[in-house]
């Protein structure tokens, strides 16, 4: 979008964790990175500097964390930024700032934000760490309950060709969710009313079975199909997600991260993974409401985020030994591990 520019080639990039044996915080500097790292670091301030040649700028850095402090260095010393640098006519700031300092906004819920759910909850597109797979069968006449039905092509949310789409995106990212889902039926509306096409315009809240049902009176018009095709995934990708059971599981999520956050703040930690214990369910016993194996690595690590500084001591290490056993009970007992569970195993 205007505002946000994504690197995928370097969505592997993380800062090493500090471990046992691994590098201090203080005494990271490029030869203290693994090789793989140092390759990425290297790559990202490449295309850093061609970015910002690109803008014509010439960039102040300041870095939030080790592995920042060492990108920024690099980039300060990198000779084609310096040549760019004494010839570029526009200043920027620019703030590095490690993943690994913000894994609690990473992994919490707390965005009322439509463009944050589409990427969440639906599933990946092939080859992309960015876009995801819109299911197109509900404008075909092929009817099928098959979810994975791969004869027709996926639609995907970028749409570089068509300004309504690329404006109703904007608004998926910018505006809260209510308000992009109004915007999605006043795209949807407009374009029907275009293709002549017998629309009922209904005020009030906008339902996924509403739009569901304006997507239909395009499905056998071919020219309206082909003229809105890029807005149509965009709105078939509201309607996917709003149905999603994952999307109804956000604000379990939200409720939960919320009674931590008070609760971390008048008990201590051991007392919050005793709450969590019952939680955690095998497949037979879960119900679809009830939170799956990665659910709770990702409850894990907001909670870990939040918390600080955690005192050890016997307590602590017999709540987390329950914990972990308990977790590990419920992933052996999946039967079949999504490919998360199946890399951590």
């Amino acid at each position: 979008s205007a505002e946000l520019c994504l690197l995928p080639a370097l969505a592997a990039l993380l800062p090493p964790l500090p471990g046992p044996g691994g590098p201090g915080p203080a005494e990271v500097g490029p030869a203290a990175l693994p090789a793989e790292l140092r390759a990425a670091v290297r790559a990202l301030v490449g295309d850093l500097d061609a970015l910002f040649t690109a803008l014509g700028l010439r960039e102040e850095s300041f870095a939030v964390g080790a592995l920042s402090r060492v990108i920024a260095a690099e980039l300060a010393s990198y000779a084609p930024a310096r040549n760019r640098r004494r010839t570029a006519a526009s200043k920027a700031s620019v703030v590095f700032v490690d993943r690994t300092l913000d894994l609690a906004g990473a992994v919490g819920h707390h965005g009322d934000n439509l463009a944050e759910k589409i990427l969440s909850v639906l599933p990946k597109l092939p080859g992309h760490k960015t876009d995801v797979m819109v299911n197109m069968v509900e404008l075909t006449a092929l009817q099928t309950t098959d979810e994975t039905c791969s004869i027709i092509a996926p639609g995907c949310l970028a749409q570089p060709n068509d300004p309504a789409a690329k404006a109703l995106w904007e608004s998926f990212v910018n505006l809260k969710q209510k308000e992009a889902v109004m915007e999605a039926r006043r795209h949807l509306v407009e374009a029907a009313s275009r293709e002549n096409l017998p629309i009922k315009m209904s005020m009030g809240e906008v339902t996924p079975e509403q739009l569901s049902s304006y997507i239909q009176l395009f499905r056998n018009n071919l020219k309206a199909l082909e003229n809105h095709c890029g807005l149509l995934q965009l709105v078939l990708a509201t309607v996917q997600t709003l149905k999603h059971p994952q999307t109804s599981k956000w604000d379990n999520f939200l409720a939960f991260e919320r009674l931590l956050l008070q609760t971390i703040g008048e008990s201590e930690m051991p007392s919050v993974l005793n709450q969590l214990l019952p939680m955690i369910k095998s497949y037979n016993e879960r119900t679809k409401d009830d939170y799956t194996c990665e659910d709770f690595l990702v409850l894990l690590v907001y909670m870990y985020s939040v918390v600080g500084e955690i005192r050890s001591g016997k307590e602590l290490e017999a709540a987390e030994e329950e914990v972990k056993k308990a977790l590990v009970k419920a992933i052996c007992d999946e039967p079949e591990p999504s490919p998360l569970l199946q890399k951590i195993t």
